[in-house]
């Protein structure tokens, strides 16, 4: 567990926060020779979740592709049908989802505190920054960056000797060295294609181990925390995270803090969701988080 320090920002410690649950792993996730598709796919699952697709031949038709086409990319990125992709980001899933899972997050987080043998994978660490690296905004750090296509879209990540410390979604006119720039305005910034290439082609090998060097208040990194330990295909409701982490009454600030998350999916923010089973907003785009639950959902299904 992360040792929560004085001054609005983590202490760092040698035990490390690590499971495997965390991230879509597998090389679907950023092999983009394999499945170079996600527009389509996103433009796909924006017309399933406004149910004006009932059928393939219709949703095909909205995306002027054949059936043929639309079936084969289509289960090629997901692993599953169009139709079989729906029910895993539908409402009903999503509440039987909250329903089953409602005890696992508490239990994960009791054991995140006293039990080391929780830990099934040594394959993610985290680590703060300690309250003098807050006040410095960065000096001392060089931090690398680039940008790379995914399976999800393309991503835009920052790297430090210590970790992965950025990783958003590029989206529309936004300058993402900008962003980084806002987030470590005293940092040494230069840009290393290769390198974050590479980085981002090793978060698709469920073998390679992460580093994660997070940037937040105290209260962020708890919550972050207690992402980690959300299991890839389950689902947890805003209000019940809140009560996991002994704040029942803070669900708007837990909100904040998931949204807040520097790290995109690698702090699996998008399995969070509405107490009535509505996926609701995602930095990203709405769609992305659906296609994250959904391709997590289909292959929780086929590995169990």
């Amino acid at each position: 567990m992360l040792l929560l320090g004085n001054g609005g920002v983590l202490q760092p410690r040698k035990n490390r926060v690590e499971t495997r649950a965390q991230r879509p792993h597998t090389r679907q996730m950023n092999d983009i020779q394999v499945h170079p598709h996600y527009r389509l796919v996103s433009r796909a699952i924006i017309e399933l979740t406004s149910g004006q697709a009932q059928s393939l031949a219709t949703l095909a038709g909205r995306l002027g592709v054949s059936e043929f086409h639309l079936q084969r990319v289509f289960s090629e990125w997901a692993g599953v049908s169009p139709k079989r992709f729906l029910q895993f980001i539908s409402k009903e899933r999503a509440l039987a989802a909250l329903r089953s899972e409602r005890d696992v997050l508490s239990a994960s987080l009791s054991a995140g505190v006293s039990s080391p043998g929780r830990l099934h994978d040594l394959l993610v660490s985290c680590e703060g920054i300690t309250p003098g690296e807050a006040r410095a905004l960065g000096a001392g750090v060089h931090i690398r960056y680039g940008a790379h296509e995914t399976a999800l879209g393309t991503a835009f990540v920052g790297l430090t000797d210590r970790g992965v410390c950025h990783l958003r979604f590029v989206e529309g006119a936004a300058d993402p060295i900008e962003e980084l720039r806002r987030e470590w305005p005293a940092a040494t910034l230069s840009e290393d294609r290769r390198a974050a290439s590479a980085r981002l082609d090793e978060l698709a090998d469920p073998r390679a181990p992460i580093r994660l060097w997070l940037k937040g208040t105290n209260f962020q990194i708890k919550v972050w925390e207690a992402l980690l330990r959300v299991r890839e295909g389950e689902l947890v409701s805003y209000g019940h995270l809140a009560a996991a982490l002994g704040m029942p009454k803070a669900t708007r600030a837990v909100a904040s803090a998931v949204a807040a998350n520097p790290v995109a999916w690698l702090v699996p923010c998008h399995r969070v969701i509405r107490s009535s089973g509505v996926l609701g907003q995602y930095r990203w785009g709405s769609e992305r988080k659906a296609a994250l639950i959904g391709w997590e959902a289909a292959r929780h299904r086929s590995a169990a």
